[in-house]
């Protein structure tokens, strides 16, 4: 493999099994898959292929399925390389089938691995493979990958963040009438430093509570 690399990367070169021009980064993903390939893959972008440049993205693979990613140009490694990668075609591509053993090393290597579908969505626009491989992937990693998609989603939801404020609010003030605070009570446009999940679970207590009163039990 040209350019530099992380030491945990130093994977030796392996059984070429495949190389030529794609479209789309697409091919070399589904290729491994329908392998169940351990081994990986580099990729070439059409600025390199066209410059004839050193840059060079590699994906790795454990039984088909992305395990680590990273770019010898910019040195970034897991999601930050998949972004640099994710450029119109064509790519040059090969894939190399590598002993399990070789890659141990490099696949504990949290910096730079990536969740099991992520490839296919960021490089191909490809949800269906995606689906295909979080299908195929051991049930720790893909339980990784799930939730780390959850928590992305809600992050970026901004309009669901705000409601949960704006229901903190309103309880707050009921709150406060409820028990004669309301001269006591100032106005403010957020919660002070209140995270979105404190806000959910706080929600969930008082769920709980009501449910408690209603079956007549205790919570505690």
């Amino acid at each position: 493999m040209s350019g530099e690399t992380p030491d945990a990367l130093h994977i030796p070169r392996g059984e070429l099994l495949r190389a030529r021009v794609v479209e789309s980064p697409q091919t070399v993903l589904a290729s491994a898959l329908d392998r169940d390939l351990t081994g990986y893959a580099t990729l070439v972008p059409q600025d390199a292929l066209m410059l004839d440049g050193d840059a060079r993205g590699v994906v790795t693979f454990e039984d088909g399925v992305p395990v680590l990613a990273y770019n010898t140009a910019t040195d970034n490694g897991g999601a930050d390389a998949l972004a640099d990668l994710a450029v119109p075609g064509p790519y040059r591509i090969e894939l190399f089938a590598v002993g399990a053993a070789a890659l141990a090393e490099a696949h504990d290597t949290p910096e730079l691995t990536v969740p099991p579908g992520m490839p296919a969505e960021e490089l191909a626009d490809a949800p269906d493979l995606a689906d295909e491989t979080r299908a195929a992937a051991p049930t720790e990693r893909l339980e990784t990958d799930e939730d780390a998609s959850a928590v992305e989603s809600f992050l970026a939801d901004g309009d669901r963040i705000d409601a949960i404020r704006e229901q903190a609010r309103e309880e707050a003030a009921e709150r406060a009438a409820e028990w004669g605070l309301d001269d006591q009570l100032e106005e403010t446009e957020d919660p002070p430093e209140e995270t979105a999940t404190e806000l959910v679970n706080a929600d969930n207590s008082d769920q709980n509570e009501v449910a408690s009163d209603a079956l007549g039990t205790s919570s505690e």
